[in-house]
């Protein structure tokens, strides 16, 4: 009987850490990445080109919903701040926004090509484009 109880309380155990050990690193997560290339790109947008701005309370907002998202997939908020504020993460984010833009025809030295493809967001209703405002 001892080792009938043992053996359930094992398996147990195993079932419910079994999440925890499946979950995979915050950086391999698709859509955190995605999310926060999209925020890269309009924060991109809203730096070079001079006739679109920033939603910043959707902004805040949306960020408060990823790391509610993150919290839900059982990342702890320290793992979240960690993964935030590490620059190596930033850099790949960055990068991958740059690539992202460069893709959609935004060309470096040149705003209105970032205007364009701010624009284009916008209109798409991207995540990126749900950041931004259009004054054109």
């Amino acid at each position: 009987m001892k080792k009938t109880i043992l053996t359930l309380g094992v398996a147990v155990m195993m079932a419910v850490s079994a999440p925890a050990f499946a979950r995979a690193a915050l950086n391999q997560n698709a859509h955190i990445t995605e999310s926060l290339v999209a925020g890269r790109v309009g924060d991109t947008i809203r730096q070079t080109c001079p006739s679109i701005s920033a939603k910043m309370i959707t902004a805040y907002s949306k960020l408060k919903e990823l790391e509610r998202y993150a919290r839900a997939q059982g990342y702890t908020e320290d793992e979240v701040k960690v993964f935030m504020k590490d620059p190596s993460e930033k850099a790949r984010i960055k990068a991958l926004a740059a690539d992202y833009l460069k893709k959609a025809g935004a060309v470096e030295g040149d705003a209105e090509s970032y205007c364009a493809v701010g624009r284009a967001e916008i209109a798409k209703g991207t995540l990126a484009g749900s950041l931004l405002r259009s004054w054109k």
